[in-house]
């Protein structure tokens, strides 16, 4: 593997290798991670790298696409069955790029749009001021629960019947609880809303049926194609038949130039690897290994937002630890142990600061991990954060987590 960038290029190559090694030596729980397998990888850095292919299949604005059509039609008969979807579009080349092409698909400038606030589990795509989504449309911010840390459905109903949205967000970025779709799509029919669910956190779990999907009741559902569903890093689009035609129009030529075909094939290749039955079984264990470290981090006294979790993620509000997200997310790191910040509801702190920390089980499972290694993890993570200040005790941690790494291989490549 890589002999030829090994020879051409070794000063990329020793880069790669290093992050080659991060990914073995280290315990990924960063919940959007997670690692593809061989034949996606192959697959998206296979011959279709080479190839332009705008538009769509039959109807393309260059020459040479036969296979390019047969992939990606491949690819959208696998996600339609997988999702029981009306229409998928698999060209995205992100979940926030889907979510525009949703947008411009039903809206114009100045809609209003309701979406979970950043803060409270949102994500920058449904309607964050920073984000084109709140540049280009007026938003209405969901906030949870204060009690429960938990959506509470009345309350967004009174809040669209006030702001009479054009179009609702059901989706999340860091939200660890069951979305109840149907409640959405009945709140949408009340003030008269298009809905558009953003599953790209739970996509896995949807199509194994542990977590409920937004189909029937959704009119746009996006998602990305990594994460729960361990394929390739990219985007995808699905709808009712009704808004197939504007949804494809938006996507090229309205936000994007030619599809990145490698990535289709590897699409195709992970819808394929889903619709295996060993698929749920690793689906569940995520569930399984998600609800084990949260008991695990409650019995080091670490407080949950929301008590727990239904899915892959848990949020931790750290703010009985006395340490900020940004600051546990680099003694983590130090100690071999990869995260990521996140903002809690109602968080004081900065973005870039938060006051939590965001952890999944999608890519530790992959590995082969299970409940025991779950509740170790927990343990971990509690040693490292109880030893900020000592370098020492962070290293030891380091090898501890090295040598349960070891024993769960990813992929084994060796020079």
């Amino acid at each position: 593997m890589f002999e030829h960038l090994k020879k051409s290029d070794s000063e990329v190559y020793e880069i790669v290798k290093k992050e080659y090694r991060r990914q073995e030596e280290c315990l990924e729980l960063i919940a959007s991670e997670n690692f593809a397998s061989y034949p996606v990888l192959e697959a998206a850095s296979s011959f279709f790298t080479n190839k332009y292919a705008e538009g769509y299949p039959g109807k393309r604005y260059y020459g040479g696409c036969g296979p390019c059509d047969e992939i990606e039609r491949t690819a959208q008969e696998r996600c339609r069955k997988l999702f029981n979807a009306e229409h998928a579009n698999v060209q995205p080349h992100s979940g926030t790029q889907a979510n525009m092409a949703v947008y411009f698909s039903v809206l114009s400038p100045g809609d209003t749009i309701m979406g979970m606030h950043l803060s409270h589990g949102g994500h920058l795509s449904h309607g964050h001021p920073t984000s084109f989504s709140g540049r280009y449309f007026h938003t209405v911010p969901i906030e949870l629960d204060r009690r429960t840390g938990m959506i509470d459905y009345d309350v967004v109903n009174r809040l669209a019947e006030k702001t009479k949205p054009k179009l609702i967000v059901a989706g999340a970025s860091a939200y660890s609880r069951i979305i109840d779709f149907k409640k959405f799509r009945e709140i949408c029919d009340h003030v008269g809303a298009y809905l558009m669910s953003d599953i790209a956190h739970i996509a896995g779990l949807v199509v194994a049926g542990l977590h409920p999907s937004p189909f029937p009741h959704s009119d746009f559902v996006t998602t990305t194609t990594h994460k729960t569903l361990r394929g390739p890093r990219g985007g995808l689009a699905m709808c009712r038949k009704e808004f197939a035609e504007l949804l494809d129009k938006n996507i090229f030529p309205g936000i994007q130039g030619g599809p990145f075909m490698h990535i289709i094939a590897a699409k195709a290749v992970a819808f394929g690897e889903a619709m295996k039955p060993e698929f749920r079984l690793y689906q569940e264990q995520i569930v399984k290994n998600s609800k084990a470290l949260a008991e695990g981090l409650i019995e080091e006294k670490f407080n949950l937002v929301s008590g727990g979790t239904d899915n892959h993620m848990i949020l931790v509000d750290l703010r009985n630890k006395g340490i900020k997200g940004n600051l546990a997310q680099y003694i983590l790191e130090e100690a071999g142990i990869t995260s990521n910040k996140n903002s809690i509801p109602n968080d004081t702190e900065k973005p870039f600061i938060t006051s939590g920390i965001r952890l999944g089980t999608p890519a530790v499972t992959t590995r082969g991990m299970k409940e025991a290694q779950m509740k170790q993890i927990a343990v971990f993570i509690s040693r490292a954060i109880n030893s900020a200040d000592n370098k020492e005790a962070l290293k030891e941690i380091k090898k501890e987590v090295r040598k349960m790494t070891d024993t769960f291989p990813i992929y084994g490549w060796t020079e």
